[in-house]
């Protein structure tokens, strides 16, 4: 589809968002617009065989993603979010990078909602924080498995209160290999399945 090969020629060397000037910003923006008419899932949250699995994300304007690559002397890696529709849980992991031996990793759990055939509403649960080599670290597919059979890490691994700490997120296209959505703050993400 050339509204999806223009939306990915327009991301490719923007970092996930972090290198996109503003002229840049605009023309992703307006790929994105143009690609969600084309929509080929309509209901995407009643498509549970396209949105079940591993994603990983190309594109965001999400400051609070974006962020973590402003810490000093550490770099924002690969952002993984795994999504199990038979048991509404969604898994963000964001790898961070930099001095040897320090590699961090920001991870978020949640159970998700459908509100309607395109809206979830998102309820965060768990966040993990902590250095790779204390955490076991060395896939996403591992790690999730930790957390789904209930370990406890050696890190900063704390339960939240899902009633201050929810949104919601409408999917507003999804295919095969492709999901791109909105969020209640107003950022959009751009995923591939990987």
């Amino acid at each position: 589809m050339l509204g999806k090969s223009a939306l990915l020629d327009a991301i490719a060397g923007t970092n996930r968002g972090l290198l996109a000037g503003d002229q840049q910003k605009q023309a992703i923006l307006a790929a994105i617009a143009t690609l969600e008419d084309f929509n080929p899932t309509p209901r995407p949250v009643e498509a549970p065989e396209l949105l079940d699995g591993n994603w990983r994300l190309i594109y965001t304007t999400s400051k609070a993603l974006l962020n973590l690559d402003r810490l000093p002397f550490f770099k924002l890696g690969q952002i993984y979010q795994y999504i199990r529709v038979e048991n509404t849980s969604v898994y963000n992991i964001a790898e961070i990078y930099g001095l040897p031996f320090l590699e961090g990793l920001v991870s978020v759990a949640a159970k998700f909602e459908p509100v309607s055939g395109r809206r979830v509403q998102v309820k965060f649960n768990r966040s993990i924080i902590g250095w790779q080599r204390l955490l076991g670290y060395n896939s996403p597919d591992n790690f999730i498995q930790q957390i789904e059979s209930g370990n406890k890490f050696t890190a900063i691994d704390t339960a939240i209160n899902s009633d201050k700490q929810q949104g919601w997120l409408d999917i507003t296209y999804l295919d095969n290999d492709l999901r791109i959505g909105r969020g209640n703050e107003g950022s959009v993400f751009v995923l591939n399945k990987v």
